[in-house]
């Protein structure tokens, strides 16, 4: 798939995933979470140890998104759309910023705490759903089946820059 990052809106954020996808931090790695609550639909990637406490070694600060829209039945305005095809960092709290990103495969309800900073193209769309149709993996930590591995199995094999445009 293929990833379109905005650096005007997240200049550090998307200057450490290059340099992570240079230093072939990324590949090899499986993406380890998938989500199909009613809300948040995503598959999170880019932890190395596969298991959602690895990264880096570095953290970085947010750089969050102030244009997104409010989710339609939220009155408060607290919580944003994170549109389908959204590519956003994953993080444990503010300015937690590493190496875990997550991948929007439909329209998904979050405060706006996740550095937006790029888009899925239209083929990795259709793997994302390809992928969210298998569900995940049921264990005693998941015996809903909407919070866990994925049962398609999705590895970064190459991670690489194809230059700008």
């Amino acid at each position: 798939m293929i990833l379109s990052l905005d650096r005007a809106k997240a200049p550090c954020t998307v200057q450490s995933f290059l340099h992570l996808a240079k230093s072939r931090f990324y590949d090899f790695t499986t993406c380890h979470r998938l989500t199909l609550y009613p809300t948040l639909k995503v598959l999170q990637c880019g932890d190395p140890s596969g298991t959602g406490e690895g990264g880096p070694g570095y953290s970085y600060k947010d750089e969050l998104p102030t244009d997104l829209p409010n989710w339609p039945d939220d009155p408060t305005g607290t919580r944003k759309v994170y549109a389908r095809g959204t590519v956003a960092m994953a993080n444990a709290g503010p300015n937690t910023n590493g190496s875990q990103f997550f991948l929007v495969f439909a329209d998904s309800r979050l405060r706006p705490d996740y550095t937006v900073f790029g888009s899925v193209d239209r083929l990795g769309l259709a793997t994302l759903d390809r992928v969210a149709a298998g569900g995940t993996v049921t264990t005693p930590d998941n015996p809903d089946g909407v919070d866990g591995a994925p049962v398609r199995k999705t590895d970064i094999l190459i991670a690489r820059s194809l230059g700008t445009h």
